[in-house]
């Protein structure tokens, strides 16, 4: 289904009202230091959504088939599933009545969603992040119409398309290969500047903040990739709202260089990235107390590219600012390692960024374990620190044997026991 705009305009877009995202924060007394589910608390904040405009009636949900697994079925409190066929005893959750829109088609869901944006309404489209693919040309026409309308002064706002990624490729432990593919994000990048932007929230609250800004924007197509298992909860609501509005920051909290120039730059976006990241970072505090480590997060993608190619670029000396133009950048990065490379390939001096990410190798197998496969786990990170900073290597000769005697220890532990290392699975920030 392709966008048709309106002889006179469009529909005027309907307001949507929204509950403050802050009610559904994790509380944390430090950073790190509890454990919530993501989509889960995204999914309380979208029921009162749909409760907040019953009245209105201009909100769906589409995917297929996965709210519940997707860990939105909070929303059920306020609304069924849409069913015009026979309902059985059996059956949970269908009505002839609702706002969830579910049907085993990726197209059907992107149609639907496209045709209900532009009857002025709003809505999100949730789905696994490996099949979000079957819709890639029907996104291509949307984005393009969109690239096309803002250029013509009749044309009225619509509310931006939002796309929520989740069940995504570093957590599928029982689904496998199959279900690994991080790819959408690539080719969502090849639009327009002006009518993408690509959110990889690390935690809960930030998460909620990004999920509130993308149901308020207009004439955008937002892409948002958040995890569905525990996760650590990083920031504070406060801090998740200022970071989400940076789009990328140091975690001065989280590295040591105390105010000085650092001696490696750990950088990360994702939630799983950002775990091996902070893992890593523990790891070098403890062993290299010396070494001064920065840690930086990416929310808002678009801000690695430069200013001039994205209305949400960092300028030069903004990015030689947070990257240092001299000093090695360990990036840790949920998708396809070159995307990165791609988007600070026009910087000048920054040939000292080393991406980690994810290389196509996959199976059922266990969460750490995918990281392992990809080179994208905490070891592999701390000997790339210690391989890349001028004269660490040497003298470092024993910790790096100790992560790869760690890497061989996990291979044998989870082949032989199905789960990942009690060090791994149970390890909590401690600083």
């Amino acid at each position: 289904m392709g966008a048709n705009p309106h002889a006179n305009g469009g529909l005027l877009l309907r307001p949507l009202e929204l509950p403050d995202f802050r009610r559904y924060a994790s509380e944390l007394e430090k950073h790190g230091s509890t454990t919530s589910e993501p989509t889960r608390a995204l999914g309380r904040f979208l029921r009162d959504v749909v409760r907040d405009n019953a009245e209105a009636r201009n909100f769906r949900i589409f995917g297929p088939d996965e709210t519940a697994s997707n860990r939105l079925d909070a929303v059920y409190e306020a609304t069924d599933k849409q069913w015009q066929a026979d309902i059985l005893p059996v059956d949970e959750h269908l009505a002839r009545e609702g706002r969830v829109v579910e049907v085993l088609s990726e197209h059907l869901c992107q149609g639907w969603l496209e045709g209900y944006l532009l009857t002025g309404r709003h809505g999100l489209f949730s789905c696994y992040e490996a099949f979000v693919h079957i819709v890639d040309s029907m996104f291509n026409q949307h984005a393009k119409w969109l690239k096309t309308s803002k250029k013509l002064p009749w044309r009225r706002p619509v509310a931006s398309l939002n796309y929520l990624l989740t069940s995504h490729v570093w957590r599928q432990d029982h689904n496998g290969f199959s279900h690994q593919d991080p790819g959408f994000i690539d080719h969502v990048m090849n639009k327009k500047a002006e009518v993408i932007r690509v959110y990889l929230p690390p935690d809960t609250n930030t998460l909620l903040s990004v999920a509130d800004h993308c149901l308020r924007s207009r004439d955008y197509v937002n892409v948002v990739v958040a995890g569905k298992n525990e996760t650590p909860d990083w920031l504070p609501m406060d801090e998740a709202v200022l970071h989400a509005t940076r789009g990328a920051g140091t975690w001065d909290w989280a590295g040591n260089e105390d105010g000085g120039a650092p001696d490696v730059v750990l950088a990360c976006a994702g939630d799983a990235p950002t775990m091996e990241v902070m893992a890593a970072t523990e790891i070098l505090r403890e062993q290299l107390p010396e070494l001064r480590v920065r840690v930086v997060n990416v929310v808002d993608l678009m801000r690695l590219q430069p200013h001039t190619e994205h209305p949400h670029g960092m300028s030069d000396p903004e990015f030689d600012a947070l990257f240092t133009t001299s000093r090695p950048v360990i990036f840790a990065y949920h998708g396809y390692p070159w995307l990165i490379h791609r988007l600070t390939y026009r910087r000048a001096n920054h040939d000292n960024i080393h991406v980690r990410g994810y290389k196509e190798e996959g199976t059922t197998t266990t969460p750490f374990d995918m990281l392992v496969l990809n080179d994208l786990d905490r070891f592999q990170l701390v000997i790339d620190v210690l391989d890349r900073v001028p004269g660490l290597g040497a003298r470092t000769a024993l910790l790096r044997q100790r992560m790869l005697d760690l890497r061989a220890r996990h291979h044998e532990w989870t082949r032989t026991h199905g789960e990942d290392l009690p060090e791994v699975r149970d390890w909590v920030w401690p600083f």
